[in-house]
């Protein structure tokens, strides 16, 4: 790329620098489109908008934290907390904290993130975006007594400084701040501001940067700015199409290493990372190969620094190669194909990681060439989990048509511990065969052993205390229904007859899962009805692709949410984006809105479930939307594990714990686990190959089901849709673990019922025939409502168990 030295702003507007020859190593002007300020300070040395090699990026930072060091000494620079501003200066805070040696880190951000409280916030009013929240994983970060060191690209008039002081400072006050700044550009009167902040506060404010000036702003020069803009401004240039062929490179990010400061980077977090880059720089050496002279690697917005040290990483194992870093922005700037100006190409794209301020426009810089430039060979593009979305392929797109190659390393949005945790070891899965019949390679259970607890009541006292509020479902267990040679006899035949009928499911589901979701999904069931299918989805994955997925089990439970230290423990193991949460089959969909909900916690994971049959019409991945008989509703633990169905009790479950379930060793003689799993696997072979769902408008969830549910919880009178459910396999549970009151069933649905007339003759509990039109399901169960004991169901009789 051409050399360039601001005169084309000078010569336009008399926009000019005045200083050192370091300034002007450091800076150039362009023109952005913004009401605040017309002029933008261009560094060479940031890796924001200017590509730069890595190794003079990191050093700039590092020297700045070193000089920083130099003034507060060894022992306070030990204690300092460095706060690096969003989004330009988040990987220039990292480098000066690695630059003072073991201070801890954090950065300001843009991002909300559930269930991180706000420690602080502060306005940047020149900026593009203004609004800087404070989210460190421990607030006693920003409570501490040592100096706070405030870390910015520029220092142009110290506004920004005096509201973060000021703002910090009434929330926890310190006796000293530092400033560290690549440039100081404050006049005379914006110096005495500072100080005179610093002495109204009875604190210490310094400033450090490594070099100083001025910008002469001519009267007037903000209208006149906007209204260059304005005339040199060209509609957006027509999108070049689909994302070209991206390579995806897991470049090996270590498990539980924030992937940045916005939540705190310590000094474990640093050595971590020191460790793990040489190797994480030779997996990207090899995805690009030998062909690759000259490569750039774009980071995204607030994450600069992690995408900057693998820059630096792939420079020392490629060192044969001209490596660049820089990263996209929100910032809108003018872009003017002249030597003299510091922007020269601009990419437009829309937002991919679902800002909190709703869709928007980021922008690319340098990235293609200007004039008489030659292009990158090839274009690492790094962005965070939370930012692998489907409009991730814009940028890839625009970036594609400038380059010959693209390369997508996606690292694992860091979930931060809740702070009552902070500290806690995370438990370890529990496997077969010392938890539950499964091979140990089939599942990891996520779940705490219970065994020993007596935790089963009667069905009927039971529902008496769920229903009067005295007690949640998930505190309890019914008692192991064990099905009599009658109904164990329709088990087998209902498996025999729909074996075929399930395999298909589960080819089409898992292949869609791998077109569309990730290529290598990490299948997390929702305990333990999803369990079976989890483990169906990754034996068809093996037969038809040879794949080894991992597979876990975890507890979700309606009213109280997911278990959140097995979403800690994922986090922790696996990148979030490749977690595909599956579950059995949707009723009215009452678990797909409450791990929608529960997972809007935590960074990363995507809230779609993939389910065997979906005849609620709740999701978008599903093996078929037919409301079939799925043989393993018709029982309880013997057919999923011999693992009953999880627990959330205070007093059992601790703040570390995950969610308890019971192992039932005593009913092995009757355990068909096995047996379902395998004679639904051998249908396979005759398959063939099965392609995934295609994509079509009616595959987007109508919530059909649910609005059925509430019409029949009206129109019976029960006002509760938590005492409807919808699906054979959902009535199926309610004979089995509910105190039933009736069943409804679709008009001319044969042997799929059978078990579900079966069993509610043994309970005694009525069975009403109602038009299709009416149900969409082959059958809906109604729990009583109201239930006390003693009560009566329908016909009059006595309701037994």
């Amino acid at each position: 790329m051409a050399v360039w030295n601001g005169e084309w702003v000078t010569d336009r507007l008399g926009v000019a620098l005045t200083g050192p020859d370091t300034l002007r190593d450091l800076l150039g002007l362009a023109l952005r489109r913004n009401p605040r300020r017309a002029h933008l300070l261009v560094s060479s040395v940031l890796g924001k908008h200017i590509p730069a090699p890595p190794a003079d990026v990191y050093g700039a930072g590092f020297e700045l934290g070193r000089r920083v060091r130099e003034l507060l000494g060894p022992s306070e620079a030990d204690r300092a907390v460095v706060l690096g501003y969003a989004e330009t200066a988040t990987g220039l805070g990292h480098c000066a904290a690695d630059g003072l040696g073991a201070a801890a880190y954090l950065h300001s951000t843009r991002r909300p993130v559930a269930g991180v409280a706000r420690a602080g916030g502060f306005e940047e009013e020149h900026s593009h975006a203004t609004r800087h929240l404070l989210l460190p994983a421990d607030p006693a970060l920003l409570a501490g007594d040592g100096p706070l060191v405030l870390v910015d690209d520029e220092c142009s008039t110290g506004r920004t400084i005096r509201n973060t002081v000021a703002a910090l400072h009434a929330v926890s006050a310190r006796e000293r701040y530092v400033v560290a700044a690549l440039v100081d550009m404050r006049s005379a009167d914006d110096r005495r501001e500072l100080d005179k902040l610093a002495a109204d506060l009875g604190t210490r404010v310094d400033v450090v940067a490594l070099a100083s000036g001025a910008v002469t702003l001519p009267e007037g020069v903000l209208e006149r700015g906007q209204e260059l803009v304005e005339s040199l401004s060209s509609p957006a240039a027509p999108s070049p199409g689909a994302a070209p062929d991206v390579t995806r490179v897991d470049v090996g990010w270590p498990a539980g290493l924030p992937d940045g400061g916005r939540h705190g980077f310590m000094s474990r977090d640093r050595e971590r990372l020191e460790a793990a880059l040489p190797a994480m720089g030779e997996r990207l050496a090899s995805a690009l190969g030998s062909g690759a002279s000259r490569v750039l690697v774009l980071g995204n917005e607030e994450l600069m620094y992690a995408p900057l040290r693998l820059a630096g990483a792939l420079q020392d194992a490629a060192p044969s190669a001209e490596v660049r870093f820089s990263t996209t922005t929100r910032s809108p700037v003018l872009a003017v194909d002249d030597p003299g100006y510091a922007i020269r190409t601009r990419l437009a794209f829309p937002a991919h990681d679902d800002p909190a301020d709703g869709p928007g426009t980021r922008y690319a810089y340098n990235v293609a060439p200007a004039a008489g430039d030659a292009p990158f060979d090839a274009v690492v593009a790094v962005v965070d989990s939370a930012g692998d979305t489907p409009e991730l392929d814009a940028l890839l797109a625009e970036v594609g048509a400038h380059t010959g190659r693209v390369l997508l390393a996606v690292l694992p949005s860091y979930v931060p511990l809740p702070s009552p945790l902070r500290g806690t070891p995370l438990p370890r899965p529990l496997r077969g065969p010392a938890f539950g019949s499964y091979t140990p390679d089939e599942v990891g259970w996520l779940l705490k052993d219970l065994s020993g607890v007596e935790l089963e009541a009667p069905t009927e006292e039971r529902e008496e205390a769920i229903q009067s509020g005295g007690a949640h479902y998930a505190e309890s267990l019914p008692v192991e229904y064990q099905p009599s040679p009658a109904y164990q006899a329709l088990f087998q035949q209902a498996l025999a007859g729909s074996a075929r009928r399930m395999a298909e499911a589960v080819a089409v589901v898992t292949e869609t899962v791998l077109a569309e979701r990730s290529p290598r999904p990490v299948l997390v069931s929702l305990a333990r009805a999803g369990t079976p299918v989890g483990v169906l989805m990754k034996r068809w994955a093996a037969h038809a692709h040879g794949l080894d997925l991992p597979h876990y089990a975890v507890s979700i439970v309606r009213g109280r949410g997911i278990d959140r230290t097995a979403m800690r423990w994922l986090a922790a193991h696996h990148d979030p984006a490749d977690v595909v949460f599956v579950d059995g089959w949707t009723g009215k969909g009452a678990i797909t809105r409450e791990l929608a909900e529960a997972l809007e916690e935590f960074e990363g994971f995507d809230p779609r479930i993939a389910v065997l049959a979906d005849p609620g019409y709740c999701v978008d991945t599903f093996g078929t939307r037919d409301d079939f008989l799925i043989p393993s509703a018709c029982l309880n633990s013997t057919v999923s594990g011999l693992i009953s169905r999880t627990v959330l009790r205070e007093g059992l479950i601790g703040p570390g714990d995950f969610h308890g379930a019971k192992f039932y060793r005593e009913l092995a003689d009757a355990d068909v686990s096995r047996a379902f799993l395998d004679t639904v696997s051998a249908e396979f072979a005759a398959l063939g190959t099965v392609a995934p769902m295609p994509a079509s408008p009616g595959r987007a969830p109508s919530w059909s089901g649910w609005r059925a549910v509430e019409r029949i919880s009206e129109s019976y009178g029960i006002h509760n849709v938590n005492l409807v459910k919808p699906g054979v396999g959902e009535t199926t549970r309610v004979l089995l673990r509910r105190v039933p009151w009736r069943v409804l069933v679709r008009r001319g649905v044969g042997s799929d019922l059978d078990h579900v007339r079966l069993l509610a003759e043994q309970r005694g509990v009525p069975v009403e025939e109602v038009d299709g039109t009416d149900l969409p399901y082959s059958s809906v169960g109604l729990i009583h409502p109201h239930y006390t004991r003693g009560a009566t169901g329908a016909d009059g009789k006595a309701i037994v168990s």
